[in-house]
């Protein structure tokens, strides 16, 4: 597969979805397509909702979309994604809905139609475990959180 190949994914628009753009990239360069709001919901501080989208879809096997949030939206209005990124298996046929948390301190409204989140497809490579008895010896070894330095070192 060439960079620039497209990977056909089915899409089922849902009665509610109707009227709707389906996810798209804005740009030309943009790796993650927009999905919009298929309801009005008020996002009270500190709350969450699982936002309709208004389709289902049939991912390829051997793909996910990983569910990203929106820059503008986290840094003007504290609006995120608790679950970042989210991810949607290739089985799932339900609607997409995108968990939504308002971070900020002031209610925010979400409308119809408002680009809420990004969609970014991804290959799949899955792990298989093998167990042993000893690990491979490196320069951080068991070093865990802030073992490499901290913020003031960078």
């Amino acid at each position: 597969m060439k960079l620039n190949d497209v990977v056909p994914i089915r899409v089922k628009r849902l009665p509610h979805g109707e009227g709707l753009h389906l996810p798209h990239y804005a740009t030309d360069g943009a790796a993650g397509m927009d999905v919009l709001a298929a309801e009005d919901v008020l996002l009270q501080p500190g709350g969450r909702h699982a936002v309709a989208t208004g389709f289902a879809m049939a991912i390829p096997e051997g793909y996910e979309i990983q569910v990203r949030p929106r820059s503008g939206l986290a840094l003007k209005h504290g609006i995120s994604l608790p679950n970042t990124p989210g991810t949607i298996d290739s089985d799932y046929r339900g609607e997409l809905k995108i968990i939504m948390i308002n971070l900020g301190d002031s209610e925010f409204a979400i409308r119809r139609g408002d680009r809420i989140a990004q969609l970014v497809l991804a290959p799949v490579v899955r792990g298989g475990w093998e167990e042993v008895l000893d690990l491979d010896d490196t320069a951080r070894g068991e070093g865990g959180f802030g073992s490499t330095g901290g913020h003031a070192q960078l």
